[in-house]
């Protein structure tokens, strides 16, 4: 029984990371020559484990149940590739995949099927997770990445990725879904590399690659939700769900009520899953503010502790979670869960609402202003314990202990252009030269920049939301979706392109052939340009709160200031995101200029930003960025 009173600990010795330490319980585990099948159906009378022959006949084996409820099996014939399901109490109708299947082949609905976790040889021994610090993380969803759609063929990408500086590739929710195109938000089967991505041995494929590369892989997980269809773990336990919390997508999951240790289990369990048989460096948790736990201690705590106990590796741990808290990313002998980095979201909110002028929703909790924006960036996050205008709550914790890598930043995520109501991208809103200087202030910051995935050039392609579902389920997806928009003026309403239909998918794939058009090849020069100087500057390299200041000089114009750590060495980049021509005093005498928006080789059409080494000023005839050596 979970505790619900903070003040007492509860003992969790069950799902400790000692007891995991010697793999998954869960699921079908194949190991010389035998396979194990374990599933937890505490209130079943029976669970028997259904397998499909070659012939297309069906052999039925009875499981065993232990006193926590769960079922198991220990069978020395059914080899890597054999397709099972599981019969609860004897009844036809009540036979379904396993929970924590390792591989769907006929997709969600169908027979889960035995896998063999060491057939791949893999190659990384003297792999190493790259410094937090080192981060330059590049999200990406697998399924329209590419034309193909599939782990093989982001495998071929990766070069690409590493030319241009990135560190660290963030895959989109990859457990299999209903269907064959989804966010991946929606996974039935989370242990489960969707089929329509490739096989298990194909996506461990592309983690062995990208670590020949130098590139971390950091995998996005949902843990607050289930579905809504083709998620089976109901079927098994009522106690996957509790009434006591309410959640976005309806009952809360079961972190603290009756019951609750083996769901948390089977999450934890899921997270150590991905870290041991597929080598994944990081876990980027979905919208954990929708994980509700009221015990001690906190489940997220918890994951983090056993993900952290895992042995020879770093695994980063990084939180999406809107409220702006820093005890989540304080040790956890300190008090806090222990998480390494948080997406803190208002700096890309504070750079919309300057830039494309976004005020409906979140957005107006935020003035947009230079002086806000630089305050966001200087602090990490712009809400500290103030009440938003628009919850009229207080939101957010002092964030000045924590260093800048721990906020991961962005000025696009899949959210946020997958969530307007067409799809389109802030390069598609706001005029180059803003895009431009937008992105210099990004990736020059000292925090852990995120890129999503054709941000780079800049690319014509949107990011629609779209599903696979069945017929009914997926009209109320198409209607709620566009009754949700019809009440957002700037987002529109009519006109929101229908999730279920094919070519919503196909128009979000990203169109490679345009990274050699003059407009495009332009701006992913400039994004190569940043990033180079971003690992090699010695200005850059010092990334404490100390060697950093961001200060606006007027209504359009913000400063960033880099120190090195021994002081010999500043940049400055002068950031004019908005406004007409004008000129700006500089505190310091120039000795370089590093960069500039208006350089021939990212610009087509150049409009040069004049540097006056003497008079110390820069002047602009548009918005743009320029990068200096000071001192």
């Amino acid at each position: 029984m979970c505790v619900h009173d903070n003040s007492v600990a509860v003992n969790r010795s069950s799902i400790s990371a000692a007891s995991l330490s010697g793999g998954c319980a869960l699921g079908a585990r194949y190991r010389d020559g035998v396979t194990t099948l374990s599933v937890w159906a505490p209130e079943q009378r029976r669970v028997d484990v259904s397998i499909v022959r070659a012939s297309g006949a069906r052999d039925l084996r009875p499981l065993s149940r232990d006193a926590q409820g769960y079922w198991s099996g220990t069978f020395d014939d059914l080899p890597p590739g054999t397709l099972y399901s599981y019969r609860l109490d004897g009844s036809e109708q009540m036979v379904f995949p396993d929970p924590a299947s390792r591989f769907q082949p006929q997709g969600v609905h169908g027979p889960s099927q035995v896998i063999d976790p060491d057939g791949f040889a893999w190659t990384d021994d003297a792999w190493r997770v790259p410094r937090l610090e080192d981060l330059v993380v590049y999200e990406l969803h697998v399924g329209t990445f590419t034309e193909a759609g599939t782990f093989d063929a982001a495998r071929e990408r990766l070069d690409f990725l590493v030319g241009l500086g990135i560190t660290a590739i963030e895959l989109m929710p990859i457990g299999d879904f209903p269907g064959c195109r989804n966010w991946g938000y929606d996974g039935a089967a989370i242990f489960a590399p969707a089929r329509c991505y490739g096989t298990p041995d194909s996506l461990r494929a592309l983690v062995d690659a990208a670590h020949a590369r130098g590139l971390a892989v950091i995998l996005d997980v949902v843990y607050n939700h289930f579905g809504p269809d083709g998620a089976y773990a109901a079927a098994f336990s009522p106690y996957y769900f509790t009434d006591r919390h309410q959640s976005p997508w309806g009952r809360g999951i079961n972190f603290d009520d009756a019951h609750c240790e083996p769901v948390r289990r089977f999450f934890i369990e899921n997270a150590l899953y991905w870290v041991r048989e597929y080598h994944v460096d990081g876990l980027r948790l979905d919208a954990t503010h929708a994980i509700v736990d009221d015990s001690t201690p906190h489940f997220l705590a918890q994951l983090t502790s056993a993900v952290r106990a895992e042995g020879g590796r770093d695994v980063l741990v990084i939180a999406e979670d809107h409220r702006n808290l820093a005890t989540m990313v304080r040790p956890v002998e300190r008090g806090g869960f222990g998480l390494d980095a948080l997406w803190a979201d208002d700096f890309h909110h504070q750079a919309r609402v300057h830039t494309a002028h976004d005020r409906e929703g979140y957005y107006a909790a935020f003035t947009g202003s230079t002086a806000d924006l630089a305050r966001t960036l200087e602090q990490g996050w712009y809400y500290t314990g103030q009440v938003t205008p628009d919850t009229g709550e207080p939101r957010g914790t002092d964030p000045t202990s924590l260093d800048p890598a721990r906020f991961v930043i962005c000025i696009q995520n899949h959210d946020q252009i997958g969530n307007r109501f067409d799809g389109t991208r802030l390069n598609h809103q706001i005029d180059r030269g803003a895009y431009a200087a937008l992105s210099t202030l990004l990736l020059l910051a000292p925090h852990t920049p995120l890129l999503f995935m054709g941000q780079e050039w800049a690319t014509s392609a949107p990011f629609q939301f779209f599903t696979d579902h069945e017929a009914d389920l997926g009209r109320r997806v198409t209607e709620g979706r566009r009754a949700e928009f019809a009440r957002f003026t700037a987002f529109g309403g009519a006109g929101v392109p229908d999730p279920q239909a094919v070519e919503t998918f196909e128009r979000s794939r990203l169109p490679w052939d345009e990274i050699d058009q003059p407009a495009h090849a332009g701006m992913l020069a400039l994004y190569s340009r940043l990033l180079l100087l971003r690992r090699t500057h010695p200005a850059l390299q010092a990334r404490g709160r100390e060697h950093f200041q961001v200060r606006a000089l007027d209504a359009h114009t913000v400063a960033l200031r880099r120190t090195s750590a021994d002081g010999a060495a500043t940049l400055l980049a002068i950031v004019r995101l908005s406004g007409g021509p004008a000129r700006l005093a500089l505190d310091d005498a120039v000795r370089d200029t590093l960069l500039s928006t208006e350089d021939p080789d990212v610009t087509p059409s150049p409009s040069p930003i004049r540097i006056g080494s003497h008079s110390r000023a820069v002047e602009f005839t548009r918005p743009g960025a320029v990068v200096l050596s000071v001192g």
